[in-house]
């Protein structure tokens, strides 16, 4: 099955328009990803299926194009000097500034399977100690793609996956399944995450400011327009202080916003 300039124009225009994704130079991965994808499914175009998708008032396949063509590759400690500036500190920072209401705002933008925000929950228990009963930590994570949300859900990783964190997080808050080949988050430690579908290109609809965002390893999607936007509404919704965590490879326009670059892709209000 070919695709056209023209349906490739459609589909990359669509995802612009409605989530910020910028496929204009990957004409081939999405050729990659979708072609069996619309032949199995019964369609006898790139035309043919995007006008069912646009005619799908459930959104059903819309979410699956979305599905098909986002990448969600993450894994426990990714970048992992980020958590430990986080614990060293904007962690004794925070638990000073909010020792009254004992409440932290922190929001992991791009969740994907759920490794960086159990990542995020473990440390908060490992910080706290027995103090942590007496705080509220609970980790928003949101993501635009309902796969790997409900992956992030189920937390179901395997041995391989799991295999990067500290032995006493895997004995504290993972549980072996039968056959030793997975392992699954506990309920204390999934109480401790609120995830959500959010498309970053909507308005933030947060009613109180974040002190701590995590948006690693998603404006790879967005082209400068996009990004310079997103940058702005992120530092509208942080507390004075809070902080913001890019991934190691991506880069910040501060022209239009005063952040602080407290180092390479940790940026300060």
């Amino acid at each position: 099955m070919r695709l056209s300039d023209n349906e490739f124009q459609r589909i990359y225009k669509f995802l612009k328009a409605r989530y910020g994704i910028d496929l204009s130079r990957k004409k081939e991965i999405v050729n990659g990803r979708l072609g069996n994808y619309i032949r199995n499914g019964g369609w006898r175009s790139y035309s043919d299926y995007m006008d069912a998708v646009e005619a799908d008032r459930s959104e059903k396949l819309e979410k699956e194009l979305v599905n098909l063509l986002t990448t969600n590759h993450t894994y426990f400690m990714r970048e992992s000097e980020h958590f430990d500036f986080l614990r060293k500190e904007v962690l004794p920072w925070l638990k000073e500034k909010e020792a009254r209401k004992k409440d932290l705002c922190i929001w992991c933008g791009a969740s994907s399977s759920g490794e960086e925000p159990y990542t995020l929950a473990m440390l908060m228990k490992e910080f706290f100690g027995l103090e942590h009963k007496d705080w509220d930590t609970k980790i928003l994570a949101t993501d635009i793609s309902t796969e790997v949300l409900q992956q992030a859900i189920a937390g179901i990783y395997t041995k391989e996956q799991v295999a990067p964190l500290p032995a006493q997080w895997k004995r504290r808050f993972f549980q072996e399944l039968p056959g030793g080949e997975q392992y699954q988050v506990t309920a204390e430690l999934k109480k401790e995450v609120i995830y959500r579908k959010f498309n970053l290109m909507e308005p933030f609809p947060f009613k109180r400011k974040m002190h701590v965002i995590f948006m690693r390893n998603v404006m790879i999607y967005f082209d400068d327009v996009t990004k310079k936007q997103l940058i702005q509404k992120v530092y509208n919704v942080l507390e004075p202080g809070g902080y913001l965590f890019l991934g190691q490879t991506e880069t910040m326009d501060r022209s239009n916003v005063p952040f602080q670059l407290i180092q390479p892709s940790i940026f300060r209000k």
